[in-house]
């Protein structure tokens, strides 16, 4: 009745600075007036009662009096300005911020006697939500323009501010006023933009809104829980299910509003990279394919997917430009846990997709990493991935699966994570400027470098696309310095095996004129050359290529073998031998015609190689070890070409290691020759010194108890046993019930216990960190581990003079006298052989042997004269 007799332009100084501050302290003094008396409410104290009962009328009354002052002033066509009702909003911000928290509070403040006044806090929030409603939207009718005074902008962020600090209250009351006051505080903030962006506290807002996020995404989970444990996911009218839908679409919206606040004052929320880092990574792994992921009905996956996955990319690409957030995603120590490993990864799989919409400022800001010491230290983008996708060890060992790339004609599938990270690391690499690739090219180097295997082979995958891709010179720069690094590795170690991985696939895709190039310029007939070649397969080469390294190596490998004959079969030159054999294997892998000059001069050379072997003396010299084990690997090639007495006198020398301790790839060796047998028919004649010694070997490593020993075991036996002509080699290596009973099972492949799928992770998660130990402990040790197998050879190798001082007068002679009786037994073999042929022996044999004879005979003499 008063406000229609003063003018629109008087209100704020005759009437609104005067009283509606003494409103708010009237106001105040009523609800500590409650907070004082409430204690003692009871439904017989009716005194009591009446009087809080009558307070909260007339706090009512109060925010009814404040709407019709907020009514009247919407009653004039134009819109005031600020500066005509500056008291109005700032009192009745005061006002609603102490109503909702009241109401918030409200069981705790009447302490189980609510319901004597449930009926006004009801009406008492009703009034005050329709106040700030009819605030707000006056509020909104106002306009500031860039003149605005320093008072008016003061006020707008004022309102602002105080919104916010309503949001905080009024998040678990009531939804719509919640998102509703939300937006009103995003829309000013944003009209105001230009004059406001200074003032607010960005901090405040941004973390408010992540917390809200998060808050809400929370809820849909146990929400997704509750209906999935109740049965409820098919029941879409259930009262669970639409507060699920309500929550997420409160997600959603904070999501969505969060992703727009970011777009718009994104150079003033630099110092909030981290919390926002964090969010990404909290929300992700929530989500299939994390192991953290709760398990929840389909439907309301892809509803809360739409709700906070999907803004996530769009929250993501806002941040890329930001130094600050390249800085935290990129650092090279980031610290994580064990949860947020996955994914970091994904982050940057993400990254990596949406860098090629960016400018060129962003691109170098991710893929060069830190230049200059005083920046803050980053990796470039690809180096991180790699470190990133390294410490995924569970998530690669489940494996974990995601969405492939959609084929045209072809249903999606699921893809491991190795998969669906190499198809955007090469989509990226395809589209990646050239001045990118010195960078591309050192990750990729110094990740095949280091020391887990699978992350080794990321990167090669990668790098073999990136071969295939480029031109054919770009490929031939990349193989010519893969191979200089193999030839740089002196020694076995897992940057060798690493690198020769890699080389052997690159090789394929060389022009025949480079790999022709390749042999040039490292030629395999040096001896320093041949760890290049022994990785290399022939059938890769062009048919000159190949014909040029199969003569190199076997002129390199005749000619070695010939100055260790004319050098007395020095143990001290066995590992030149060694090294040949090594490339011999490689010409000896293809599948070459028996008639082939290479297979007969191979044959020649492991056949002499296997007359100079005796069982005592592989067990004496480790050097001899690797000679074995490199024979039986050449000999399962050529078994079909190999005399009996040579497969004899392998199985001798395998059945001396096998009942002696000796290295477990000496074994696997061995096993691959015995399974290779069964591609041959033993003659008659030699079946009796052949067969059992088979069996007797295959059912001693079969019951070996080491399981990787034992698979390889089956696998052989199984092998051998499917192609073999003697079978009774089968029935005696089974004569153990237990062992029988073992390769029956592989064969029907009976799994005895399986894994439940909780103690399997558990288990893979404490494999992770010994897995990471032992990469690290390689890593650390590199010099020490490249260096320790030559300084294991020679300490393995005696001089050549060495045996003869240290050795007894018995071991000299037992030493030789085996090697002459192999020699003998061999020649035997030949001339039997021969002697069913058209093709008699040389007329010198006849002569020769008398002379053999006639030195035995001396040699008896003068020991029995001795």
């Amino acid at each position: 009745m008063f406000l229609p007799h003063i003018a629109l332009s008087e209100l704020e100084d005759e009437c609104f600075s005067k009283i509606l501050p003494k409103a708010v302290t009237m106001f105040d003094s009523m609800m500590k007036e409650i907070l004082e008396q409430v204690g003692g409410l009871s439904s017989q104290n009716t005194e009591l009662c009446a009087l809080l009962r009558n307070i909260l009328q007339a706090m009512m009354q109060l925010i009814d009096a404040l709407s019709t002052c907020v009514r009247h002033i919407s009653t004039f066509e134009e819109a005031p300005d600020l500066d005509a009702i500056r008291s109005l909003p700032t009192c009745i911000l005061k006002v609603l911020r102490e109503t909702f928290q009241h109401c918030k509070e409200s069981e705790v403040v009447y302490c189980g006697r609510l319901s004597l006044v449930a009926d006004l806090l009801q009406g008492l929030f009703k009034e005050a939500y329709s106040l700030q409603k009819g605030l707000l939207e006056l509020l909104d009718r106002i306009s500031l323009d860039s003149s605005a005074s320093e008072e008016e902008v003061c006020d707008v962020v004022t309102v602002i501010h105080n919104l916010l600090d309503i949001c905080s209250i009024i998040s678990n009351l009531d939804i719509a006023l919640h998102a509703n006051t939300w937006k009103f505080l995003i829309k000013q903030s944003l009209k105001y933009q230009s004059l406001v962006e200074e003032h607010l506290h960005h901090g405040d807002i941004s973390n408010s809104l992540c917390d809200n996020l998060l808050t809400s995404f929370h809820s849909c989970i146990e929400l997704g829980e509750q209906i999935k444990h109740a049965g409820l996911q098919e029941a879409t009218q259930s009262p669970e299910y639409k507060l699920f839908q309500k929550t997420a679409k409160m997600c959603r919206f904070f999501a969505n509003t969060l992703v727009h606040y970011i777009k718009e004052f994104k150079f003033f929320l630099t110092k909030y990279c981290s919390c926002f880092h964090q969010l990404y990574l909290q929300i992700i792994s929530k989500f299939p394919p994390s192991l953290c992921a709760p398990t929840l009905p389909s439907a309301l996956y892809e509803e809360l997917k739409a709700a906070a996955l999907v803004p996530m990319d769009a929250l993501l690409l806002q941040l890329l430009p930001l130094r600050p957030f390249a800085e935290i995603v990129l650092q090279q120590d980031l610290q994580l846990t064990r949860e947020h490993e996955l994914p970091q990864c994904l982050l940057l799989v993400s990254a990596l997709g949406q860098l090629s919409s960016q400018p060129e400022e962003v691109l170098q800001l991710w893929y060069t990493g830190s230049q200059f010491s005083e920046e803050t230290p980053r990796l470039p983008l690809y180096q991180a991935l790699f470190t990133s996708f390294r410490r995924c060890f569970t998530e690669r060992q489940v494996p974990v699966l995601l969405p492939g790339v959609m084929m045209k004609g072809q249903a999606q599938v699921q893809v491991s994570l190795h998969n669906h990270i190499c198809v955007q690391l090469c989509a990226s690499v395809a589209a990646l400027t050239p001045v990118y690739f010195p960078v591309l090219e050192r990750c990729l180097v110094n990740t095949v470098l280091q020391a887990d295997t699978q992350t080794a082979l990321l990167a090669t995958d990668v790098w073999c696309f990136t071969a295939r891709y480029g031109t054919a010179e770009l490929c031939l720069h990349h193989v010519l310095l893969v191979a200089q690094l193999v030839k740089a590795c002196t020694t076995e170690c897992y940057q060798s095996v690493h690198l020769g991985l890699l080389l052997k696939r690159m090789v394929f895709l060389m022009t025949p004129n480079h790999q022709m190039a390749l042999v040039e310029r490292f030629p395999p007939s040096e001896v320093e050359n041949l760890p290049v070649w022994r990785h290399v397969l022939l059938r890769a080469l062009s048919h000159d290529a190949r014909q040029r390294v199969e003569t190199d190596i076997i002129g390199l490998t005749q000619k070695t073998l010939t100055n260790w004959q004319n050098g007395a079969y020095q143990l001290g030159q066995l590992d030149k031998v060694n090294t040949v054999l090594s490339s011999l294997l490689v010409v000896v892998r293809v599948q070459s015609s028996p008639e082939e000059q290479c297979v007969l001069t191979a044959i020649r050379i492991i056949t002499q190689l296997w007359l100079r072997m005796s069982p005592d003396q592989v067990q004496t010299h480790p050097i001899l070890q690797s000679t074995l084990q490199l024979l039986l690997l050449i000999s399962a090639f050529l078994v079909k070409n190999l005399e009996p007495q040579v497969i004899c006198d392998a199985l001798l020398c395998v059945d001396a290691v096998v009942s002696q301790k000796c290295p477990e790839e000496l074994l696997l060796a061995a096993l691959g020759f015995l399974s290779s047998l069964g591609r041959i028919f033993v003659p008659p004649d030699s079946q009796n010194h052949v067969l059992p010694r088979l069996s007797s070997l295959f059912a001693v490593l079969l019951a070996d108890r080491f399981w990787l020993l034992h698979q390889h075991a089956l696998e052989a036996f199984s092998q051998f046993a499917e192609i073999t002509n003697h079978e009774e080699v089968i029935s005696l290596s089974l004569s153990v019930e237990e062992t029988k009973t073992k390769v029956v099972n592989y064969l029907s492949k009976t799994v005895n216990a399986q894994e439940d799928v909780e103690s399997r992770l558990q288990r893979l998660k404490l494999e992770t960190a010994v897995t990471e130990q032992h990469n690290e402990r390689l890593e650390n040790d590199k010099e020490k581990t490249s260096n320790k197998p030559a300084a294991e050879a020679a300490d393995s190798e005696p001089c050549s003079k060495r045996p003869r001082q240290e050795s007894g007068a018995e071991e000299e002679y037992s030493r030789y006298i085996q090697t002459a009786e192999s020699a003998l037994k061999a020649l035997h073999a030949l001339t039997e052989s021969k002697a069913s042929s058209s093709a008699p022996p040389p007329q010198w044999l006849e002569a020769r042997l008398q002379e053999l004879q006639t030195l035995i005979t001396h040699i008896s003499t003068a020991r029995h004269t001795t």
